[in-house]
């Protein structure tokens, strides 16, 4: 055991993370659609020897590019009904899975989102999230009820802010693709610019396994807007992915050879 007032080779590694060179990523993307062409942007190949327990539908893609060991993470398809397995269940098992198999010095959360224009969002804008909170976890009790909401901090960016010119907003997460009055209030709430089904509980996860993690999240539909979301979402998904491509190698180009201090 170390003396008194000298630190331990774990604590030492620790407080000196920061200042060593991003090494490891993990990129979490929900649907295989937008994953994809992050894949073949970065030449990854499917990891057919799973670190994953034997059984799920996780799929995990691999590959360096310059610095980095690149991990791209999709749940899959639902085993029964052939769909992306999207939302925060699937989000937090597979965040989880890949902190204790990959080790990663950074995680990524990449997708697509629902905008608010009030808050000005306009489809094809990508934004960085400040922080992740949910809004349909209500448990209207003193402290359960901020426990609920579950407010985490991401990663703080600004260097990468400025250099890309990135927008920034805060990201409010459920597991419905719609959006209930009940689910308008707590988004309110929230003051939130975007909304997903995933990002808040990859929040929890890092910030559980004290993993820093960032999210990136490109607008396929004006939730406020005036076409039905599912319809506006099917209808830009495409195009929105490709933006989310770009601004996700982007952020990859910026991190490589950084250290988690300089971004």
């Amino acid at each position: 055991m170390a003396s008194h007032g000298n630190k331990s080779e774990e604590e030492a590694a620790i407080s000196e993370a920061p200042n060593t060179p991003i090494s490891t990523i993990v990129i979490i993307i929900a649907m295989q659609t937008e994953a994809l062409p992050l894949v073949n942007r970065f030449q990854l190949t499917e990891d057919l020897d799973s670190v994953f327990p034997e059984g799920v539908p996780w799929v995990r893609y691999r590959g360096v590019y310059k610095d980095l060991n690149i991990n791209l993470i999709w749940p899959g398809k639902d085993s029964t009904l052939g769909v992306d397995s999207v939302g925060t269940i699937s989000a937090s098992l597979v965040t989880y899975a890949s902190i204790q198999a990959l080790k990663p010095d950074l995680i990524i959360n990449a997708g697509t989102a629902g905008g608010f224009k009030a808050k000005g969002a306009v489809v094809g804008d990508v934004f960085l999230a400040a922080d992740c909170a949910f809004h349909d976890r209500r448990i209207p009790i003193p402290v359960f009820d901020m426990y609920g909401v579950g407010l985490r901090q991401a990663h703080t960016t600004p260097n990468l802010v400025k250099e890309l010119n990135l927008k920034v907003g805060k990201l409010s997460t459920g597991d419905s693709l719609d959006m209930s009055p009940h689910d308008e209030s707590s988004i309110t709430a929230n003051d939130a610019t975007v909304k997903d089904m995933e990002g808040a509980a990859v929040a929890y996860v890092a910030d559980l396994l004290k993993v820093p993690a960032i999210f990136v999240k490109a607008v396929t539909d004006i939730v406020d807007g005036e076409k039905p979301t599912a319809e506006e979402f099917l209808q830009n998904l495409a195009a929105v992915t490709a933006a989310l491509d770009n601004t996700v190698t982007q952020v990859i180009d910026f991190i490589n050879g950084k250290c988690l201090s300089e971004l």
